[in-house]
């Protein structure tokens, strides 16, 4: 399983991230988050997120 970050850390790449249970279950819930930004809060504590579908294209920093 890849990574799991979590809410407020911030965005390695931007792109949809999903919602993972804290026993890294997928909840199918996604998100898109610019590179840098903070991730949202979960609707449960414990809860994470995996970068699902990178942006294929935007700019480079």
């Amino acid at each position: 399983m890849s990574q799991a970050y979590r809410p407020g850390q911030s965005a390695p790449r931007s792109g949809q991230y999903e919602q993972v249970g804290p026993r890294g279950g997928r909840t199918g819930a996604e998100r898109t988050v610019t590179r840098g930004e903070p991730l949202p809060p979960t609707p449960k504590p414990g809860m994470g997120y995996l970068l699902v579908d990178p942006t294929k294209h935007g700019r480079s920093r």
